[in-house]
């Protein structure tokens, strides 16, 4: 039997007759529509150079440390007052926006295409799949995250580094995600942080107001600044090194070459100071974390914690080294490893005391000089006089792992040494004493109640948790830690301001013959004279 062929429409029926104005309708709309749209390419090219524009100039603006921002403002509006005096100037002006808006957004009237590649694509769509249960709910009728969704609404931008791995994702989350829940948030954060890749340091910027978060990898903390002299005033003590983005101020700094390749984690574990021949140091503006101290400083003494071998003993160091030419130091080695035996016999260094009876007697004396101190200042304003010299020469004590001597003192059945420091810290400020205390982070809890109430000034040093951070410095870090990291790296806080990742300058112990020549060289230098009074200090190793 023979198969009867489909019957054809025929355009002279009545149902092809009826389809003809609706396909000749849609031609004509398109038509229509592709005519508008060359019509107002130019204004749509324009917009979108003019976007491209102001995005640049806000990221600029953003970039520019806070001590430059003045001076280009000034400038700018300078510019454009003179650019209205002139003839045709406000014309010429807007004649060259035009023209820059136009350039910048040429050949952009179709959006560029996101193509990640293979790897990249399987990697943004395996971390939306782990999004899905976060950013979504049963009562969504249109979800932006959803199993087998596509990841390309809800990841605005992303950039890949040459290994394939992420190094800046933004992306976009529904309004009733509880992103003002800390909670909430470090669950996320954990999230990408185990899924963009481990062992790097993530900012994770939330923005409340448009539902979005960016993920930045930040790249590593510079370790070639060692030991120097630092362009402060006195009463300012540079803790270290941060992001540009976290303060806004920049300081001049010599900085040796780099000697080594940084790692795949993005920190530079073990970078010296060597230098290769003919390398010499360069100067650069770096961003540094300035402590102040002084009569009107909120945070007058500091706390410095870390593990084994993460630079606290350094961190005193720098310090001691900066405070030597405006006030007098005095040195408490509870360890007593003779990390402190080059300030020996320095002009300014009173004392450098590592047994248990000399510490006593300092921290004694410490505390009755304070009390002078405070005598002394009270009458010269009951006086309407200024201060005396001495008094307003600052007095530094810094003592490294007081648990130590505080264990010692029980044992001998002595004065804990901690509880003499009770009076420089109560009235150090009013004083002019300072008081820098270094311990190691297993004997926090070790630590009187004194100085832990009076040091709010805090930095932690090595590879600590979250955890450890927020319980130190009283505030969860904004980055996530990494669990390698070299000597000298950690966060700090000061008073109630924000967290920084910090780098303590390179400032090894000058007797030490395992730090580089270069280091040790540059801790020398800084040193002051001997003081002819006291005994003379033993010799440095190499010279």
């Amino acid at each position: 039997m023979a198969r009867r062929p489909l019957p054809r429409l025929r355009l002279g029926s009545t149902a092809g007759s009826s389809l003809v104005p609706l396909v000749r309708g849609r031609a004509f709309a398109r038509t229509a529509a592709d005519g508008v749209a060359d019509v107002l390419h130019p204004l749509v090219a324009l917009s979108r150079g003019l976007r491209v524009l102001a995005t640049a100039g806000r990221r600029k603006w953003v970039e520019l440390p806070g001590d430059r921002r003045g001076p280009v403002f000034v400038l700018v509006v300078a510019c454009g007052f003179v650019l209205f005096l002139l003839p045709y100037g406000p014309l010429a002006a807007a004649i060259s926006l035009i023209g820059a808006a136009g350039w910048a957004g040429r050949g952009r009237a179709t959006a560029e295409p996101r193509t990640p590649g293979a790897d990249g694509a399987e990697r943004l769509r395996t971390l939306y799949e782990a999004l899905v249960p976060y950013f979504s709910a049963a009562e969504d009728p249109s979800p932006l995250y959803s199993h087998g969704g596509d990841w390309s609404k809800a990841f605005d931008s992303f950039t890949f580094d040459e290994g394939g791995r992420l190094t800046r994702l933004h992306l976009q989350y529904p309004a009733y995600f509880t992103d003002g829940e800390p909670a909430a948030r470090t669950r996320i954060e954990q999230l990408l942080y185990a899924k963009s890749g481990r062992g790097r340091e993530y900012l994770f910027e939330w923005d409340e107001e448009a539902n979005g978060l960016t993920l930045t990898v930040l790249p590593a903390l510079s370790t070639t600044i060692h030991a120097q002299r630092f362009v402060t005033t006195p009463g300012e003590t540079v803790l270290g090194f941060t992001d540009p983005s976290s303060v806004q101020r920049t300081l001049p700094v010599l900085a040796a070459p780099e000697t080594c390749e940084e790692s795949s984690d993005g920190t530079t574990p073990g970078v010296g100071l060597e230098k290769a021949a003919g390398d010499e140091p360069e100067t650069h503006d770096v961003p540094p974390v300035v402590w102040r101290t002084g009569p009107r400083s909120t945070e007058p003494h500091l706390l410095a914690l870390g593990e084994p071998g993460s630079g606290t003993t350094t961190l005193l160091r720098s310090i001691a080294l900066q405070a030597l030419p405006h006030g007098e130091v005095l040195v408490v080695d509870g360890g007593g490893t003779g990390e402190y035996a080059c300030l020996s016999g320095r002009t300014g260094v009173l004392a450098v005391e590592c047994g248990l009876a000399g510490m006593l007697a300092t921290l004694e004396w410490a505390g009755h000089e304070t009390e002078r101190r405070l005598i002394a200042a009270n009458r010269a304003r009951q006086l309407r006089h200024p201060p005396p010299e001495d008094i307003r020469r600052p007095l530094w004590i810094l003592l490294d792992r007081p648990s130590v001597m505080s264990h010692l003192a029980a044992a001998d059945g002595r004065t804990d040494p901690q509880e003499l420091l009770a009076v420089p810290l109560r009235h150090g400020r009013a004083a002019n004493v300072r008081v820098v205390v270094a311990d190691q982070l297993d004997a926090a809890e070790a630590l009187s109640e004194a100085v832990r109430s009076h040091t709010r000034a805090r930095v932690v040093l090595g590879p600590v948790s979250a955890e450890q951070v927020a319980a130190v410095l009283g505030a969860p870090p904004h980055t996530t830690p990494t669990p390698e990291v070299p000597p000298g790296r950690g966060y700090a806080r000061l008073g109630a301001g924000p967290v920084h990742r910090l780098q303590v300058p390179a400032t090894p112990d000058p007797y030490d013959e395992a730090a580089s020549e270069a280091e040790r060289q540059a801790v020398l230098r800084l040193l002051p004279a001997p003081d002819p009074a006291a005994p003379a200090a033993p010799a440095p190793v190499g010279g």
